[in-house]
């Protein structure tokens, strides 16, 4: 075969790839789509909405004031928590990781605190915050930190040995050894920690705002709930969706730079 026709089919092949790339990312949805309208156009039930009246809805309700009002406060709150969530976590693992006495100490507790559904924190947060943003940041806080803080644990303590004496024989110091050592060793357990996160801090965003708020997606929501506007309901449950996968879309750009090196070291050993 000749140069130009295995360039030829070389070109041949990514296109089909690519093809096959986009039919899987946008063929589902379209078909689910598609089934969607056909299922509410014959459907009894009131409380199901087609597509067409809920695009309407959406374009009605949130873009406008509610965006302001309701859309910004808890994407501020929920990045808010997630920031605090991480910091907290990492600190807190990297510690509890290194020092075995201190994760001896602790492990009855953190297994304690950790079984606590933090919904049920609520009311006690609004008893000793009171209804206030801090509140919400606080019941984020207390079940976005767990993913984190236990696979930041296990990513310390699965830190290479050899590597730790050999930066204790050098005696580098316990800062620099933490910042360039640890952490790159932890950091693709800690990703995926933060990756767990953000789903549970999106879900108590929402409940926080349901229980005690007069604003936020999590209030409106449960407002359209009980006053039967169903198509600005399912509007908003729709901008939630929207939201988490635009989470989810930064967080994969933010993972692939940090763990850069991570990714391409399993290259190498696949090949």
């Amino acid at each position: 075969m000749t140069a130009l026709g295995a360039g030829r089919t070389a070109l041949r092949g990514l296109g089909v790839r690519v093809a096959e790339d986009v039919l899987y990312a946008v063929g589902l949805p379209v078909l689910a789509v598609g089934l969607w309208a056909v299922w509410s156009t014959r459907s009894a039930n009131r409380f199901l909405v087609g597509p067409r009246p809920l695009l309407d809805a959406f374009r009605q309700t949130w873009i406008g004031p509610a965006f302001v009002d309701d859309v910004l406060p808890s994407v501020y709150r929920l990045l808010a928590g997630l920031f605090a969530s991480i910091v907290l976590g990492v600190a807190a693992g990297v510690l509890i990781g290194r020092f075995r006495p201190l994760r001896e100490i602790l492990e009855p507790l953190l297994e304690f605190f950790r079984a606590i559904p933090p919904p049920v924190l609520i009311p006690v947060a609004m008893l000793l915050l009171g209804i206030t943003d801090t509140m919400k940041v606080v019941v984020i806080v207390s079940g976005a930190i767990w993913p984190i803080l236990l696979n930041t644990i296990e990513g310390v303590r699965a830190t290479d040995s050899v590597m730790l004496e050999t930066a204790d024989s050098y005696r580098i110091s316990w800062w620099e050894r933490v910042w360039l050592l640890i952490l790159p060793a932890a950091s693709p357990r800690i990703m995926t920690g933060v990756r767990q996160a953000l789903s549970v801090a999106l879900i108590l965003m929402v409940i926080s705002e349901m229980f005690a708020s007069s604003a936020g997606l999590g209030y409106r929501i449960a407002y359209f709930q009980r006053n039967y506007l169903i198509a600005e309901m399912w509007s908003g449950i729709l901008l939630l969706g929207l939201i988490g996968v635009l989470l989810a879309v930064a967080f994969g750009v933010v993972e692939r730079r940090v763990l850069r090196w991570y990714h391409g070291m399993k290259e190498v050993t696949r090949a």
